[in-house]
């Protein structure tokens, strides 16, 4: 079954104290998830199992960010996270800490659809 991307979002989130990139990640995916909304995909009376939720998440160190544990942030779909080196630390050279910026990709895919297509009122 080819699927295909019906949307694809950003999102931004921090840690400002504690340096936690887990924390960070899930604030950028519920930043990227508030700025969508897709009444298509209920529309089309599609399964939530044969929707595929993938998220891209930069952060400086990838191997802090608890992917597993981010999963279950996602309402729908089946959701497949990943960690990549992006994002920003942002060092207080006053007192040593460390502001963590991640940024988040989140894309969803449904199966290719036929028999259909949008069209623009006159």
């Amino acid at each position: 079954m080819t699927e295909q991307r019906v949307i694809i979002e950003m999102g931004m989130g921090n840690s400002q104290y504690g340096r936690d990139y887990t924390k960070a990640a899930a604030r950028a995916i519920e930043d990227a998830i508030r700025h969508s909304s897709l009444p298509l995909v209920k529309g089309l009376n599609i399964p939530e199992s044969d929707m595929r939720v993938q998220v891209t998440i930069g952060a400086q160190r990838p191997d802090a960010v608890d992917c597993a544990a981010l999963v279950s942030s996602l309402p729908r779909g089946r959701a497949e996270i990943r960690a990549v080196k992006g994002g920003l630390d942002v060092p207080n050279p006053d007192t040593g800490d460390v502001l963590v910026v991640v940024s988040a990709a989140v894309e969803v895919f449904l199966p290719r659809q036929t028999g259909w297509r949008l069209t623009q009122k006159a």
